[in-house]
């Protein structure tokens, strides 16, 4: 189908047999390039979040839910706060905060800064929320590992009791030097129950899959001209890989001139005068940048509404 020919903002399922191993290659071009270049982040700010943005695109194509997949980590390094959120119609935003003075001293030191380094200590978290009707779900994890891929390693561990295995690969591409991302993911299916025995031929194909899937290079997970099915032939067309019907993801963020004023109608009455005494009010969005403007008439409707 005309899906599976995409190259860029996509997310591929896949299977291996036949042990049952399933696994989501995402590739991301325009998607992740729109989120990280609008704000001025520093390079390993922005490569950081477009790490987490490829991790949320992949673990969201991993779970049936209607509503939003939030990744979000927290800590008392130099990057205060990284959010990437998917919802299920492929909507995908993001972004960082992060503390300059901090991350210069980070940076000085001359060496790529790992995830502790920018991090520092804190959590991820992993969250579904499917509106206001059904139960959130959220898992908590402490920031453990040297990368982004490691902390969500350890999360399957911990939390899900699940093998997996990660790779993701942010970097700057072609003359105009726009940021392209990718990830590959595989997990194990637990055996019916969760508690039959695990055969020495599946853990000998688990191990293998680890190695074939490790020998991906960087080059080749954001390649714009390298089709995902075609990648995942090359790693693991001796394993029996079978590719599923591929769904498309884009930067799209959820804020409007009228949620805004929503937000703003709900403030107490003493506050939104205060505001009226600016000749302008301006709302920016964290996430995408856009500036909304609020003069004193507008404020002064919606106090009355």
């Amino acid at each position: 189908m005309e899906t599976d020919l995409r190259t860029d903002d996509v997310v591929q399922p896949f299977q291996l047999d036949p042990f049952a191993l399933r696994g989501r290659l995402v590739r991301l071009g325009p998607t992740v390039d729109r989120i990280l270049n609008q704000h001025d982040y520093p390079a390993p700010v922005a490569t950081l979040l477009g790490e987490a943005i490829t991790l949320a695109v992949m673990l969201a194509g991993a779970l049936k839910y209607d509503g939003v997949f939030t990744l979000q980590t927290k800590g008392d390094g130099p990057v205060r706060l990284l959010v990437a959120d998917v919802k299920t119609d492929g909507a995908v935003r993001g972004y960082a905060q992060y503390d300059a003075t901090r991350l210069g001293e980070t940076a000085s030191h001359g060496e790529s800064p790992s995830v502790p380094d920018l991090l520092g200590t804190g959590y991820i978290a992993f969250t579904v929320d499917q509106g206001d009707d059904t139960e959130r779900y959220q898992g908590i994890v402490a920031i453990t590992g040297a990368t982004l891929a490691e902390c969500a390693q350890h999360y399957f561990r911990q939390s899900e009791q699940l093998q997996a295995g990660l790779k993701l690969a942010v970097s700057r591409a072609g003359e105009e030097g726009a940021w392209r991302a990718g990830g590959l993911m595989l997990q194990r299916v637990p055996p019916e129950g969760g508690h039959a025995p695990i055969g020495d031929d599946v853990e000998d194909a688990w191990r293998r899959v680890m190695v074939l899937m490790s020998s991906a290079t960087s080059a080749e997970l954001v390649a714009p001209d390298l089709l995902p099915r075609r990648l995942l032939w090359r790693l693991f067309h001796e394993e029996g890989v079978r590719v599923y019907q591929t769904h498309a993801v884009e930067a799209r963020c959820r804020c409007s001139r009228e949620r805004i004023a929503g937000i703003l109608r709900a403030f107490p009455t003493d506050e939104i005068d205060e505001m009226k005494k600016e000749a302008v009010t301006t709302v920016t969005c964290e996430f995408c940048n856009t500036r909304y403007h609020f003069a004193a008439a507008d404020l002064e409707n919606l106090a009355q509404a």
